[in-house]
């Protein structure tokens, strides 16, 4: 998240040129940067708590939990997810012509950032289309889709055969995917009011997902059997998140 949150804010001015002009000869500037160090900070003390709460479990939780585990795995595709997924941010700038379009054929400023949306999605829908296609192919899967039964591994009674629940899954792919359109869907919105300083949105979009992910920890009790010091420390984190957002809300309102 740390990653994808710098190289997403600032990869952008400086792609365009802009990035001394903007956030190093202004007051409004340097908020900008402020508030996009203050997430970091608040990115940094929220994953130290969450360390810190997985050195208190026990050795079962600890093996169940690190059943995968291989930190150099680990480290090389945080890296490079962290670094990819800010292209999204990227597109969204590179879509700027666009949305020039779209307002120039009558649409309203809230929703010309709408049809950028339908070409950087597509990337992701032909990568996860390929993917699918992939994992169908090797797990041998695709009879599922006509309601035949799959082969499963249960922990208790061993190998065994279901009947896959068909509806349930289409449905639950399509809230999932719906919910996840909708976060862009809004965030083209409030980009939309952010004027020249537009990319430092990327960085209350960031701090949101972490601030409302932990909130979602502390509501399905993730966090129930840390120590106070380490709940303590999360909540710090947030805050600093929270801080964040001000600041460079700020920092808009002084371009403004």
């Amino acid at each position: 998240m740390g990653l994808c949150t710098v190289f997403g804010t600032l990869i952008p001015p400086i792609f365009q040129g802009d990035f001394a002009e903007k956030l190093l000869g202004s007051t409004s500037g340097h908020m900008i940067l402020l508030g996009l160090f203050v997430t970091l900070a608040g990115i940094v003390v929220v994953t130290m708590a969450g360390a810190a709460k997985d050195r208190a479990l026990s050795d079962a939780q600890k093996t169940q939990a690190v059943a995968e585990f291989d930190f150099r795995k680990g480290i090389a595709v945080a890296i490079f997810s962290g670094v990819m997924s800010s292209c999204f941010a990227f597109g969204l700038s590179a879509g700027e012509p666009i949305k020039a379009l779209s307002a120039a054929a009558g649409t309203g400023p809230l929703w010309t950032g709408l049809p950028t949306l339908c070409l950087v999605m597509a990337g992701g829908l032909v990568t996860n289309a390929i993917w699918c296609a992939i994992l169908i192919v090797r797990n041998g899967s695709a009879r599922q889709w006509l309601g035949e039964t799959a082969v499963r591994m249960d922990a208790d009674a061993g190998r065994g055969e279901g009947r896959p629940p068909l509806g349930r899954n289409l449905l639950l792919a399509a809230l999932g995917g719906t919910a996840w359109y909708f976060q862009f869907f809004f965030y083209t919105m409030g980009e939309s009011q952010m004027g020249r300083f537009g990319f430092s949105s990327w960085t209350l979009h960031m701090a949101s997902i972490i601030i409302f992910g932990t909130l979602w920890g502390f509501a399905f009790r993730e966090w129930k059997d840390a120590a106070p010091r380490v709940r303590a420390m999360v909540w710090s984190g947030v805050g600093l998140l929270v801080i964040a957002t001000v600041i460079i809300g700020y920092g808009n309102m002084l371009a403004a």
